[in-house]
């Protein structure tokens, strides 16, 4: 018999695209919105601060990309970015040397390295 059509299937959670050459393919950090300071205090998302930095995760890589891998997170200026919507879900689209950090679980083993490239 054929499968419910509510039950979870994986083969969806795959983007139907491919990344060329050096493109990075990221989604946002939910939190990126409001953020609270150091102090508790409420800061809105519209509230302008300097220029800001934004955390998101990898979801796809081009062949060419040589830095990061899928699912790491990295640090990137949120003024300089390509947005495009895949099955109603918004990724920032970029090039690998657009991104300003890189932060792993990969990195935690090595002694030498603080698992933040900056």
């Amino acid at each position: 018999m054929s499968a419910k059509k509510n039950e979870h299937d994986p083969r969806h959670d795959k983007l139907p695209i491919r990344m060329l050459h050096d493109r990075v393919l990221v989604r946002q950090d939910a939190s990126e919105g409001e953020r609270r300071s150091g102090g508790g205090i409420l800061i809105p998302a519209t509230a302008a601060v300097g220029r800001r930095l934004a955390w998101a995760e990898v979801v796809a890589v081009g062949q060419n990309v040589r830095t990061v891998e899928t699912g790491d997170r990295v640090l990137y200026d949120p003024e300089d970015r390509a947005e495009v919507e895949v099955r109603g879900t918004a990724y920032v689209l970029m090039r690998e040397r657009d991104l300003h950090a890189v932060a792993a679980d990969r990195f935690e083993g090595s002694e030498d390295s603080t698992g933040l490239y900056l």
